[in-house]
């Protein structure tokens, strides 16, 4: 226990999260610069007063939180979440109520009406360093990952686990014998998981491809499950699998 406490010790010390702002209206910008400015956790990198700026930055910076309009010309914050192949967490700041749906879709670590205050913005920024924290911990063992549930890190054999279920803020891991609920977004197991083995296939599973049965259509069958293969990664799963 004393080893698990140093490392969770050694995780808070060190995460500081590298920022970019993207927003075309000068005033929010400045805003949104002095709340960063007096968070104490946060780093701003640059500011980007339109989408495509903001897309040329992120290849050349390594950026872990996006705090980002969706009303821009020529290109949309969403239309940006979606060009991205490696997302950081995004905080959506905008003057319409109308994008939570896009937001929830696209999984956003907040998301901010216009005009922000800074307890409000401080909320969604340590909600953004939660997550980085109370994610998938470390990998101390590639054949191992530690993942917090509650108040202990616990380790999960990788060949053990048949799924990732997406639940809401939190994420269900199945292993063969046990359940673990971890708070966590599926882009983030994802990442942890070694991707000869582990595929998404639907916005709510990750599985195990050894641990497949059968596949009838759009539909896996593992032991009891039934889980069904998206649209949208269909594809991308079956140029994964190992076919005659």
């Amino acid at each position: 226990m004393l080893y698990f406490q140093k490392i969770k010790e050694q995780l808070h010390m060190s995460q500081n999260l590298n920022c970019l702002i993207v927003d075309d209206d000068p005033m929010s910008v400045k805003i949104i610069e002095k709340f960063v400015g007096q968070t104490d956790f946060l780093t701003l990198v640059t500011s980007c007063t339109d989408a495509f700026e903001a897309s040329a930055v992120l290849k050349r910076e390594k950026i872990d939180l996006i705090f980002l309009d969706v009303e821009m010309p020529e290109m949309t914050g969403i239309e940006l979440i979606e060009s991205l192949q490696h997302k950081p967490q995004i905080v959506l700041i905008t003057s319409k109520e109308d994008y939570a749906v896009d937001a929830f879709y696209h999984e956003v670590t907040d998301y901010i009406v216009k005009p922000p205050s800074y307890p409000r913005f401080l909320k969604a920024a340590n909600r953004a360093l939660s997550n980085l924290e109370e994610r998938s911990v470390v990998d101390v063992k590639q054949d191992s990952l530690f993942v917090k549930v509650d108040s202990q890190l616990v380790s999960i054999k990788m060949d053990s686990i048949n799924m990732v279920e997406a639940r809401a803020d939190y994420v269900t891991i199945h292993t063969d014998n046990k359940r673990y609920t971890v708070y966590s977004t599926m882009k983030g197991i994802e990442a942890k998981l070694p991707p000869e083995d582990f595929l998404r296939v639907h916005r709510s599973f990750i599985v195990n491809k050894n641990r497949i049965d059968t596949i009838e259509d759009n539909t896996l069958v593992m032991g009891q499950k039934l889980i069904p293969v998206g649209v949208t990664y269909r594809e991308r799963f079956m140029k994964k699998l190992n076919l005659l």
